[in-house]
């Protein structure tokens, strides 16, 4: 059941007001639609014209001065709006730089060691077969020193993967990732083969990227999304700084919280810190902007019509 629909006009600035009233709380406030300022409407209990509180002031309880929210709070909302824009933008000028740096020309050196476990040791296993494919698909062929170990040196940038394989013992694939920006274990590998069949082949992935393509395509998607973030909150910013907007100041927020999805779902954790440390503070600021502007917007009544 909802309440009869009333006139009443502004105390500020005297812009006239039509809004219907809920059965209840006995109290409800409106924003003006012009100068934002929260007016007051005491739902009728009795039918007109003995309802309206000026016609019989001692009937209704009298009503405390509206909160008008202080400047400084708009201001307060409006920096940290900007704050998160400002790291938006800047990550996202971060990721445009890694994307050209990882494409840039460069070598690594790959090394390590294959071993087999029997009696419940470890024992180097030697003559095995290594071969490493680059991100070029081109491969490179050696064996296994006495000690079981290997080396490959001059492997270009991208995603690098090791066929270890050896007469009478199970395969093993290894997968890493090599970039001027971001570098999966190359360094130190302990590839346990296990006896059995060689045909049965055990995948080992080192690194999230399995390519250079990819790992470029991940920090364009994060560089374009920060982007998008920073108009977002940025727009949200500008706005409040004007007038009291706490529907704008709580989606700006929401974006701020969504920002270390960005990282998470990329897979960019493992590649820079920094950046996982600005989403994480873009979330922080974006949670407090939500939590303060949702209560200033569920204190204030609807928009009238």
């Amino acid at each position: 059941m909802t309440g009869p629909a009333v006139d009443v006009t502004c105390p500020t600035c005297g812009q006239g007001l039509h809004v219907v009233l809920a059965p209840s709380p006995p109290t409800q406030w409106f924003p003006c639609p012009q100068c934002r300022t929260p007016v007051p409407v005491v739902v009728p209990r009795d039918p007109p014209p003995l309802y309206a509180w000026e016609v019989l002031p001692g009937l209704y309880p009298a009503l405390p001065a509206p909160r008008i929210p202080r400047r400084r709070r708009i201001t307060f909302v409006t920096v940290a709006l900007l704050v998160i824009a400002v790291l938006g933008a800047t990550l996202a000028g971060v990721l445009v730089y890694d994307s050209w740096a990882a494409v840039q020309p460069g070598s690594y050196a790959v090394a390590g060691t294959v071993e087999t476990t029997a009696n419940g040791y470890a024992q180097p296993l030697a003559g095995a077969t290594v071969v490493l494919t680059n991100d070029a698909n081109q491969s490179t062929r050696i064996l296994t020193g006495v000690g079981g170990g290997f080396s490959f040196g001059a492997v270009p940038a991208g995603g690098i993967t090791l066929n270890i394989s050896a007469s009478g013992y199970q395969s093993v694939s290894v997968a890493t990732f090599a970039s001027p920006v971001y570098a999966g274990p190359t360094q130190g590998l302990l590839i346990d083969l296990t006896p059995g069949s060689s045909a049965n082949v055990t995948t080992v992935a080192l690194a999230n990227f399995p390519d250079l393509v990819q790992f470029v395509a991940a920090l364009g998607s994060g560089a374009v999304l920060f982007a998008a973030v920073a108009i977002v909150v940025g727009a949200a910013a500008v706005v409040t700084s004007r007038a009291d907007r706490p529907a704008l100041a709580v989606i700006g927020g929401g974006a701020g919280v969504l920002s270390p999805l960005v990282v998470v779902y990329l897979s960019l954790t493992p590649v820079s810190a920094a950046v996982t440390g600005a989403s994480a503070a873009m979330a922080g600021i974006g949670a407090f902007v939500v939590a303060w502007r949702a209560l200033g917007l569920a204190q204030s009544g609807p928009a009238p019509d």
